[in-house]
């Protein structure tokens, strides 16, 4: 894992994601492929949630307590409480809070031997610092994949015979 090229992917993530939503009508935002899947709204404030309250929090535990301090569970659905939330607003969030945490680890000045350090997981165990930040690259540019997916399906009746290449349409995430 390169530490330079996860941060700088991890900064991009915003600009991405204001990038491809910032213009979208609330309809667009907000829908939806069914019961139990995500819109981009709710995408967006799962992976805000996850900056505040993840990411950095764990990478931190890491740090502080290694595996003496077991990580606090992941509630997948805590973004239901900021729903009224307009989508300027929760992708302004997401951008502060990003910076934020990007600056905080930047300022640990992690060495190769820190993304050894080990901490400890409530479902998986004992996990490093560098599965970490790993996972947390992997976790945005998966939620932007599902993302362009929610959006491609709003056009799925309207593609006609070029469905057949587009299999993505047929593919619903459901949600995390």
């Amino acid at each position: 894992m390169d530490l330079h090229e996860s941060t700088a992917v991890l900064a991009r993530t915003p600009l991405v994601f204001s990038a491809l939503l910032g213009d979208l009508s609330p309809d667009q935002m907000h829908r939806a492929d069914g019961p139990d899947t995500w819109s981009a709204h709710d995408i967006v404030g799962h992976v805000l949630v996850g900056e505040i309250a993840d990411w950095m929090p764990r990478a931190q535990i890491i740090i502080e307590h290694g595996t003496a301090q077991t990580f606090e569970p992941f509630d997948r659905s805590a973004m239901r409480a900021w729903d009224a939330d307009s989508p300027a607003t929760r992708l302004g969030r997401f951008q502060t809070a990003r910076a934020t945490s990007l600056a905080t680890l930047t300022a640990l000045q992690l060495t190769a031997s820190d993304l050894q350090r080990q901490g400890r997981h409530p479902e998986l165990g004992v996990v490093t610092l560098g599965q970490l930040i790993s996972t947390w690259v992997a976790h945005d540019l998966t939620h932007l994949a599902q993302i362009g997916e929610v959006l491609a399906r709003a056009y799925i009746a309207d593609v006609g015979p070029w469905r057949q290449y587009l299999r993505a349409l047929d593919r619903v995430a459901s949600a995390e």
